[in-house]
């Protein structure tokens, strides 16, 4: 009743402010009911407070119209202000949204999916939570980042290659991540490979340079050996120079025991030729082993103070080199228009040369005797068992040996017939060997300047010849021997009656200077000298006469 009353009393102009706060109040009412009954109802109060105050006062009616139109301005202003607490709303929520899609484009993400029939108040703390998350994750990726980039940097100082490709602007994704984790992983293990060629490539070089007393000369080689490891640079081109190094060095090193091997060998050929002692040879000992700068330097000294005395005894060393050639000559079956084609043989002419050439052609010696070695013990053999035939044979033409005890008659002739049979049979495999050699090396195997084959023919031509010569003078002594017979049996006659001699028949024998006996057999005569003194010869078969 009171704002009726109120209202009553006011112009038209007042009517109107009056329908405008209805209007509020209706506009309250359509966004929340609640809402508009507390803001009536307090509304309604405080025009009955006033009304109460201007009317206690006396308050005219102009100057409760103009009290009224304040209280106009003051919605007009909230209502400005609220307006504008919108338009700064809708400016901060378009600003968060642009910062968000922003941060998603940085960060690569998928946006974020908006809740529906939401508030601009809630809209707003819903991107302010995600921008924050945003960023978050940002801080988070960039902080990472960071890290493998400085991981990077010292895998590519190591390694000597480029850094990983990346923009220091640009924030990367999860995936881009996770694919620089992996190229940092693979250059870890490029690095543990590297590192573990490196150690063992240098220790090896170390060895070398050890053993070969080897200074680093370059700037490469001090770096290796000095520099600290774990500032050496692993890069392929490094790590193939440290290669080549180390096969250079093995190679000086391989050449290095080439060279102390040859110095062992040529020293003891110097101490053979030159006779040194066990004791002076002992004193070299603990170099003869082993290949180090400090033992080829020792060798190298030792060997030219033996070169020197070789030097002094040249002519000794050229006679024991002519020695062991004609032994290479024997052993080879050299003819001797072989031998005399090597005319340094017979140079009395002691100089260094001579004895070079005397090594060289005694090398060439070796090597075909070497190469021909399974014929000449062949031959060898032949030629040992045909001596021994030949001495056999020798000693079944000598008389003497029916005057041997102890059966060595019997074992003679048992083994003169053994060598029968082996001749033909090694004859027989040698002359396959030597056909089978021929037709390999398409020329002709000889001995003694001829061929082989040849040659067996010759030696028992020869010893067939020498038999029917031997054959021939004993048939011509014997008849020799039967004449001298007959004329001494009718001097002894003559003789024996003038002296007066008979047959002693007591059985002694005539005393004589000289004696030689006749066995007289159905095939042939035989006679033997038996020497001077005094003898007592039986009347027998054997007859004696003096000389």
């Amino acid at each position: 009743m009171l704002f009726i009353s109120f209202f009553c009393s006011c112009k038209h102009w007042l009517i109107w402010q009056v329908h405008f706060f209805s209007f509020f109040l209706f506009f309250f009412l359509l966004l929340s009911e609640v809402l508009v009954e507390d803001s009536t109802a307090c509304f309604y109060k405080a025009l009955g407070q006033l009304q109460e105050i201007w009317d206690s006062i006396g308050i005219p009616e102009d100057h409760r119209l103009q009290r009224v139109q304040v209280s106009g301005c003051l919605l007009d202003m909230m209502i400005a202000e609220e307006k504008s607490l919108k338009e700064r709303l809708l400016k901060r929520i378009d600003s968060y949204q642009k910062e968000q899609d922003t941060l998603i484009k940085e960060l690569k993400l998928e946006p974020f999916l908006e809740r529906e029939e939401t508030t601009m108040l809630e809209l707003e703390q819903d991107l302010q939570t995600q921008i924050e998350e945003l960023k978050r994750q940002k801080e988070e990726r960039l902080q990472e980042q960071k890290l493998l980039q400085e991981q990077d940097q010292k895998l590519c100082e190591i390694l000597c290659v480029l850094p990983y490709g990346l923009d220091n602007d640009s924030v990367l994704s999860i995936e881009e991540l996770n694919q620089f984790r992996n190229y940092l992983a693979a250059l870890e293990e490029t690095k543990a490979s590297r590192w573990e060629d490196f150690v063992s490539t240098k220790k090896q070089i170390l060895l070398c340079m050890e053993d070969l007393g080897h200074t680093p000369e370059t700037d490469f080689e001090r770096d290796v050996v000095y520099k600290n490891e774990e500032t050496f640079c692993l890069s392929l081109e490094n790590l193939t120079a440290l290669k080549n190094l180390l096969l250079q060095l093995e190679m000086e090193k391989a050449e290095n025991e080439a060279v102390c091997k040859g110095l062992r060998s040529r020293i003891r050929e110097l101490w053979l030729w030159l006779q040194i002692s066990t004791q002076e040879r002992e004193a070299l000992a603990m170099f003869m082993t082993g290949s180090k700068a400090k033992i080829r330097k020792v060798l190298q000294l030792d060997m030219d103070r033996l070169e020197d005395l070789r030097i002094q005894n040249l002519k000794k060393m050229i006679e024991a080199s002519k020695v062991e050639l004609a032994l290479y000559w024997e052993k080879c079956f050299y003819s001797q228009q072989q031998k005399e084609a090597f005319t340094y043989y017979y140079n009395e002419d002691y100089t260094e040369i001579l004895l070079k050439l005397h090594g060289e052609e005694i090398v060439k010696l070796k090597q075909y005797y070497k190469l021909h070695k399974e014929l000449f013990e062949g031959v060898q053999k032949w030629e040992k068992n045909w001596r021994l035939f030949l001495e056999f044979e020798r000693k079944a033409s000598d008389p003497s040996r029916f005057m041997n005890r102890g059966g060595n008659l019997l074992k003679e002739e048992k083994q003169r017939a053994k060598l029968q049979k082996i001749l033909p049979k090694l004859e027989e495999e040698l002359k396959a060997q030597i056909e089978m050699w021929e037709k390999e090396h398409s020329k002709a195997f000889v001995v003694n300047g001829q061929k082989f084959i040849e040659y067996i023919m010759e030696q028992w031509e020869m010893f067939h010849l020498k038999k029917d010569k031997e054959e021939q003078e004993r048939q011509l002594k014997k008849n020799q021997q039967t004449g001298a017979e007959m004329l001494y049996s009718s001097r002894s006659k003559i003789l024996c009656k003038k002296q007066g001699l008979r047959p002693n028949s007591s059985g002694k024998g005539y005393k004589v200077t000289k004696l030689y006996l006749v066995k007289k057999s159905d095939s042939c005569s035989e006679k033997y000298c038996l020497g001077k003194g005094s003898k007592n010869i039986q009347n027998g078969s054997l007859l004696a006469w003096k000389v």
